[in-house]
């Protein structure tokens, strides 16, 4: 997590009145039940959820001024600090937090505020349980096509625990995949801490992303660029049958519609922009060199467009 006053957009100097609203703001904003499915806005959440935790209880946010506590209420390395307070677990979504006993002046922690926030009404939305075990945040790498597709893949969390983990299609780079009670055990027998699956996707030789469209560069040879020709073409869900026009150049872009990435939940795909790439044999044999010697080429100037001078 950055700095718990940037993430909640105060100063230093702000009082706990006006830390309390912007949390509440920002809280209202980014709640994963007002943004199902979206693992970023979860992500969010959990950080401000945790810097609240910090910032809203006067006790803790002295000692982080000091220097005391880090941004995740951890002890600071030094024989000169040490932890007075009884520990009640983790704030919410703050890899290995030392929460307290509570705020003073009755402020509450960031799951007490936001539930009479969110819902109008106490006990609207389950709390937090004192004792929480902590998250934790795993990378994981997935290939082009299995980002693309969608599927399971098995990743090891913890102590060499393995689980099959679903990758929504089209994820991307960077997101975040909730693993509900998947990371640390609660205290006391409580509830578990979540795990979080940070996703990273594998370039692939082929094919290029842009937004929900996949781009790629097909090449042809010369009789099929000259003639036209159908031509098979690789695609996400593999190959597909393509017409290359008579008389198409390098550069020339084709579209095959709805082979792209998912677009969230409504089923709608993007496309799939195929840019056509002229080549030669790698070894241009006589035959191919008494044509050009014989063809006169001097009708047309590829190069009309370039400045002169």
């Amino acid at each position: 997590m950055k700095d718990p006053y940037q993430v909640l957009g105060v100063s230093k100097t702000e009082t706990r009145a006006a830390i309390k609203r912007a949390y509440r703001k920002l809280a209202k904003e980014h709640h994963p039940d007002a943004n199902p499915d979206d693992t970023k806005v979860a992500e969010r959440f959990k950080d401000i959820s945790s810097a609240y935790n910090l910032l809203g209880d006067e006790k803790k946010r002295a000692r982080f001024d000091r220097g005391e506590i880090d941004e995740h209420g951890n002890e600071r390395a030094g024989p000169q600090f040490h932890r007075t307070d009884t520990w009640q677990g983790a704030g919410p979504g703050a890899p290995g937090f030392g929460g307290f006993s509570g705020f003073s002046g009755g402020f509450g922690n960031a799951e007490d505020l936001f539930s009479q926030l969110f819902t109008g009404r106490r006990g609207g939305r389950p709390r937090a349980s004192a004792g929480r075990g902590a998250d934790r945040t795993y990378k994981c790498d997935v290939s082009f096509l299995e980002a693309a597709r969608g599927g399971k893949k098995r990743v090891v969390i913890g102590a060499g625990k393995t689980l099959d983990v679903n990758i929504p299609a089209g994820i991307v780079e960077g997101q975040t995949i909730r693993l509900k009670g998947q990371g640390d055990p609660g205290v006391g027998g409580r509830p578990p801490g979540e795990a979080f699956i940070e996703v990273h996707i594998v370039p692939h030789p082929f094919f290029q992303r842009n937004h929900d469209n996949i781009h790629v560069d097909l090449p042809v040879t010369l009789t099929e660029a000259v003639r036209g020709a159908k031509i098979k073409v690789p695609t996400i869900d593999g190959l597909v049958t393509m017409t290359v026009p008579k008389g198409s150049n390098s550069g020339n872009t084709l579209r095959l519609k709805g082979r792209g990435l998912k677009r969230g939940k409504s089923g709608a795909r993007g496309d799939q922009f195929v840019r056509i790439i002229v080549k030669l044999p790698d070894t241009i044999d006589p035959e191919i060199e008494a044509f050009v010697s014989e063809w006169n080429a001097a009708d047309y100037d590829v190069r009309d467009k370039i400045p002169k001078d």
